[in-house]
Order: structure tokens, then C-alpha cells, then sequence
């Protein structure tokens, strides 16, 4: 509950602003400053070139774009070549290349500006990933107030703290470290580190953590933790180890790059060379290669791949789904297990009052109940007591006038209302005697998961209320899908209390919980579960949710109340907060994926029925071509069907 002290806020706490985050602007990137360039020379010279202009006005804006979306590909494909590897960007490449010299210019240039633009993408979330990592850092402050052997204080750097000093956290600081209560009482927001979604109450004896925040009591904490030691601190070390350690993911064309590339080179010069051997003329052996090389390049296979990936992002994105890359699109689709977060992701987030118990013989209904601890609880600003004060106004909306209003820490507010002195707050603080029907309501509503308030007037219970997390409307609906989807139920990981957590998963429909975890348990949840051959989709939105989310094959941040750093590890972000899209993206991922492998048949067939014709025969390069084209074209507006509103409705489960 609301908490007080004489100790006053420092002058840091009060008036310095946060710190605005750090984040990487996108023209600062050199990839993203060369695929706008590349973009931009393609769409004004595509028009020209529709129109029927002169070849001078559009062809050095298609050489622009062939350099500024080609070198940084064509370099690195150089480098790799030199460490003999040869891949797709340099193939893809060579491909622009020879589509520029048989003519067909655009084409080439469409190909460049999709690479370049992909990565450009790659790039930005990469460091808009390590600017959240640190900014996470932030939140620990620069600075402490160390208690020296003589009774005096002393400011020192976090970063100079070692294991015994003793720091005073004074009302609104962030604690400066890891360690525990000496004296004082409080109460700290560790949603940061714990995800809890109410202030942990705390007294000597209490374990705090580095980065969280005081309330309104002052705190002296004896360090237990050197600064790179802290929870903080690991939580940052654990978001960069998965980052760096989370397998390489690639499309399916990525996945036999190596080989195709190296194959198309060799055939290619088998073509050319052989007839040369045999007698061939110069030019007749040139002009069978380059047609070889044309129609046999992977163009129609990584089109094949994208237009269906594509469509779903964007479909998704309709829809307030977020996905990344097309890359994570794909891997949506993969998973076969599931990890949500408790506050944020199944509940809303936000107390509520959730129970009304009137003790007998106080005279007082429901309603009265209610608004006798609502009046009491208005001047506070505490999570609880805007629990509290909503619920009454919900129901009636006038509160009575109060007096001397106070607030103690650890404990809970007193005020005057109508005359009567009115308690709110802790059972364990304002109950003083040994009244069995208190103790039993307040075992109730503790049991099911609530935290239990009492309500004392003018030193009688009068009466206990139950404040808990609400489940979303759609929690055990999602939960449902879920579990049809990948064959087993979501498991439940949460630094919350055993007991909510319990309650709110047999609301939901899950019988696998694991509760009161920091963030470093909940990624030992998801590699447990990958050691068991499963692809595991963790679901959260708070900071000691981004390392899971980072380790897990495919992780969804909630938007709306998500922290930074949550939002830039994940792989997805639901922006309008809506869970029911989880599955809804699964699916139209499925969907995509099964798109891709009718694509990908389609262009097999092409090529290499184009291919066999060449090799067996004489194919004209014009038709060589016109095959190519065409088939990039139907592979591309197969894709495309995932464009319309049917396909998400199906996604969503819904008929039409």
C-alpha cells in the first residue's frame, strides 16, 4: 500500500528527467542510405521507361541504382569468393548483371533494389537491438549514496560499489545495486526485473535488485552484488549471448545457396567451354551460356520465396502484427510449443478489485464497503489504491470528503471519512488481534491468488478486498488455439507469486506452470523445452522477458505497454495488443509457407524444363527469357493471394 517517510526525495530523483533512449536513426546506417538511393533511382527511371522515353533519360538512373544497391553486396561476395564460399549475394549479382546485358535492364535493377532494401532491414533491427541492450543499462543509476563508517554520507559511482558497503536509497531513487534490506521500510517497482505487476512491499531482511524503483520510504540496503553482477546486468548479458548464440536463420532458397551457386557456375562454363572444345563458334557457345545462365539463375526461386512471405507481413501488418522479416514469417510457421508471460501478455496489466467481502455484523453492504475504502485511498497514488478508487467510480462515481489523510510505509493509508477514522491497507500490519472470520476471508482471497486489503474503521474490520490482474477477454480462447495448433498447451512463465499465477492459468486453460521465475529461469524453461527437440514460441512484454525472447526460436513482444527493450528483441510485435493474433499469425504463416513450396515447384518445373531444352537443344534467348519472366510472374502472383482480407480471415479463424 501507499507508503510515507521524513526522509526527503533526493534532488537527482525529483528533478532530473529520464534519459531520453538511444536509438539508431536510419540514415545513420550506410545500408539504408545506399538502398534509398538504389530505390529511388529505380522508381524514377521505371516510369521513364514504361512511358516510352529515350533510353538516355532512364538507363544511368538504372546504372545508379545497379551501384548504389550492388557494390556492398558484390564486395562482400568478393570476400567470401577470396575465402572460397560462394553465395547467393554474389550470384545474385552476376544474374543482375546478365540480365543487363541481354537487355533486360529492369529486371536486373528489381532484383538489386530487393536485396538492398532486405539488407538495409537486417541492419536497422540489429542496432536498434543493441541500442535497447544499452539502454536497458540506464536504468541502474550512475550514482549512490554510500553510508560511511562515521555516520556520514558519500556519492560514488555504481560502478565503485563493492560487496558489504551499505547504500541509503532514498523515496523515488532507483536502487543503486543488488543486495538486502538492513532497515526501512518500502515499497519497489520491480516489474523491471520480476514483471510483477503491483510494488513488492520490502523490510529488512528483503532481497532488492539494481535498476528498480523506491517508493515513498528510504531504504538502507547492504550491497550483496558488484555492479557486473547484478540482475540487471545479466539480464543485458543474456539478451547478447542468445542474440549472438540463436542459430542462423535463413530462407529455404538460403539453405542450399552454396550448392546451387557453385553448380550454376560450373554448368555454366561446362556450356561454354565444352562446344568450344567440340568446334563450336565463339559467339554460339557465349550466347548457350548466357541463355543457360538466364534462365537457370535462382531469380524465379527467390521470388518464388518472397511474394508469399511478403504478403503475409504486410497482410499481418493490416492487422496490427508486426513481423520483421520474412525470415520470422517463416519461422512463425514452425513452431510447436508455446511460453506466454503472465502480466501484460495473459492479463491486462492493471489491478482491479475482483472481490467484495463485508465482514458480518459491520453493518456495511458491498457498495458501502467499497466506497468507504475508496474515499480513504483517493489522495494516494499507489497502483492499489487507483484499483481501489476505479472500482468505486465504476460503480457510483461520488466519493466522500476526507481528512487527515496519512500514509505509512509498508503498512497502508488512514484518513477521516464521515467522522470515522478509516484504515486501509496490509492485513498482516492493521490486524492486531486474533479474529478468525478476518484471518478466514483474508486466507480466501490470498489462496485464490488476490491480494487481500483490509478495511478497519475507527479500529473494527469492517470488511476485505480482493485486488488481482484480469485475464484477457481472449486469453483462454488464444490458449485453445494454441494448443490446436501445436499439438500441447502453452506452458505459463512468471515472476508472479505461485498462487496468482495458478489462478490465472486455470482461468486461461493451463496446467503447465512455473512461477516466480527471474529472467534467467525463464530462458532455462525455453532451452529445456529445445532440448527436447521442440520450437519454442515465447510470448511476453517486459524487460525480464527479453533474454526468453531472445533464446526462443521465434519470440512476440505485446506492444501497447511493451518495454523497449522487449519490443526490439522480438522477432514480432503485436501493436494493438490483441492475443487473439498469435495464432492468427501462426496460421497465415503456415499458409505462407505452403505457398512458397507451390512456388517453388513452379519454378523448378520452369527451369529446368528451360534448362533441358537449352542443354538438349537450341532455346532461343528470347524465349529463354520470356520462360524465365513468366515464370517469376505466376510464382509472384500466387504469392500475392496472401495480399487479400479472405486470407487473414481464415488465418483468424473466421468464416468469409
Amino acid at each position: 500500500m501507499p507508503v510515507a517517510t521524513t526522509v526527503q526525495p533526493s534532488p537527482a530523483a525529483t528533478t532530473t528527467p529520464p534519459a531520453a533512449p538511444r536509438r539508431t536513426r536510419v540514415w545513420a546506417l550506410a545500408e539504408a542510405r545506399w538502398a534509398a538511393a538504389a530505390t529511388v533511382a529505380f522508381l524514377v527511371a521505371l516510369p521513364l521507361q514504361l512511358a516510352g522515353a529515350p533510353a538516355w533519360t532512364w538507363g544511368p538512373l538504372y546504372a545508379v541504382a545497379y551501384a548504389a544497391g550492388g557494390w556492398e553486396p558484390a564486395l562482400a561476395g568478393l570476400r567470401a569468393l577470396i575465402e572460397r564460399t560462394l553465395d547467393v549475394d554474389l550470384l545474385m549479382i552476376v544474374a543482375a548483371l546478365g540480365a543487363a546485358a541481354i537487355g533486360q535492364v529492369m529486371d536486373g535493377a528489381l532484383l538489386i533494389v530487393i536485396f538492398a532494401t532486405s539488407g538495409a532491414l537486417e541492419a536497422l533491427a540489429t542496432a536498434r537491438t543493441q541500442d535497447s541492450v544499452r539502454g536497458l543499462l540506464d536504468l541502474a543509476p550512475a550514482t549512490a549514496t554510500r553510508l560511511t563508517g562515521a555516520g556520514g554520507e558519500e556519492t560514488v559511482a555504481t560502478a565503485d560499489l563493492v560487496v558489504g558497503d551499505t547504500v541509503l536509497v532514498r523515496p523515488g531513487e532507483r536502487v543503486g545495486a543488488d543486495g538486502r534490506v538492513l532497515s526501512g521500510v518500502s515499497e519497489v517497482d520491480q516489474a523491471t526485473i520480476t514483471g510483477e505487476p503491483l510494488p513488492a512491499a520490502k523490510e529488512p531482511g528483503d532481497e532488492v535488485f539494481a535498476g528498480t524503483l523506491n517508493g515513498l520510504g528510504a531504504l538502507r540496503v547492504r550491497v550483496e552484488r558488484d555492479a557486473g553482477d547484478s540482475v540487471l546486468a545479466r539480464i543485458v548479458a543474456m539478451v547478447a549471448e542468445a542474440s549472438e548464440t540463436k542459430a542462423p536463420t535463413q530462407l529455404f532458397v538460403e539453405k542450399v545457396e552454396q550448392r546451387y551457386s557453385v553448380g550454376l557456375v560450373v554448368v555454366t562454363l561446362a556450356v561454354f567451354a565444352v562446344p568450344l572444345l567440340l568446334g563450336a563458334e565463339l559467339a554460339g557457345a557465349l550466347l548457350r551460356a548466357m541463355t543457360f545462365m538466364i534462365v537457370a539463375s535462382p531469380c524465379a526461386v527467390v521470388l518464388a520465396t518472397m511474394p508469399p512471405l511478403l504478403s503475409a507481413i504486410a497482410n499481418a501488418g493490416r492487422h496490427g502484427v508486426l513481423v520483421k522479416s520474412a525470415v520470422v514469417m517463416e519461422r512463425i510457421g514452425q513452431v510447436d510449443a508455446v511460453a506466454l508471460d503472465k502480466t501484460g501478455t495473459l492479463t491486462e496489466g492493471t489491478p482491479r478489485v475482483t472481490a467484495i467481502r463485508p465482514l458480518p455484523g459491520a453493518g456495511l453492504s458491498a457498495d458501502a464497503l467499497l466506497t468507504c475504502a475508496a474515499a480513504a485511498e483517493h489522495p494516494s497514488e499507489h497502483p492499489l489504491a487507483r484499483a481501489v478508487v476505479r472500482a468505486a467510480r465504476d460503480r457510483d462515481g461520488a466519493l466522500p470528503e476526507v481528512e487527515d489523510f496519512a500514509a505509512t510505509p509498508g503498512t497502508g493509508v488512514s484518513a477521516r471519512v464521515d467522522g470515522a477514522r478509516v484504515e486501509v491497507g496490509a492485513p498482516t500490519r492493521l490486524l492486531t488481534g486474533d479474529d478468525p472470520e478476518v484471518r478466514a476471508a483474508v486466507a480466501e482471497l490470498e489462496e485464490s491468488g488476490h491480494t487481500a486489503v483490509l478495511v478497519v474503521r475507527d479500529g473494527v474490520p469492517v470488511g476485505v478486498l480482493g485486488i488481482a490482474d484480469r485475464l484477457r477477454t481472449d486469453a483462454a480462447a488464444t490458449v485453445g488455439a494454441l494448443r490446436a495448433l501445436t499439438g500441447r498447451t502453452p506452458m505459463l512463465v512468471t515472476g508472479d507469486n505461485p498462487r496468482a499465477a495458478a489462478r490465472l492459468a486455470e482461468e486461461a486453460g493451463i496446467d503447465d506452470v512455473r512461477a516466480g521465475l527471474l529472467p534467467q529461469d525463464k530462458v532455462a524453461a525455453v532451452r529445456e523445452q529445445e532440448r527436447a527437440g521442440r520450437r519454442v514460441l515465447v510470448v511476453g512484454d517486459g524487460v525480464n522477458d527479453a533474454p526468453a525472447l531472445a533464446a526462443a526460436h521465434t519470440g512476440v513482444a505485446m506492444g501497447r505497454a511493451g518495454s523497449d527493450l522487449a519490443l526490439e528483441t522480438a522477432d514480432a510485435v503485436i501493436v494493438r495488443d490483441e492475443l487473439a493474433t498469435v495464432p492468427a499469425v501462426v496460421r497465415l504463416s503456415r499458409t505462407a509457407r505452403k505457398l512458397v513450396g507451390q512456388n517453388l515447384v513452379i519454378a523448378s518445373v520452369f527451369i529446368s524444363g528451360l534448362v533441358a531444352w537449352d542443354l538438349i537443344g537450341e532455346l532461343p534467348l528470347p524465349l529463354g527469357v520470356l520462360g524465365h519472366e513468366g515464370s517469376t510472374v505466376i510464382v509472384g502472383l500466387n504469392g500475392l493471394r496472401l495480399l487479400r482480407e479472405a486470407a487473414w480471415r481464415r488465418a483468424a479463424g473466421r468464416a468469409g
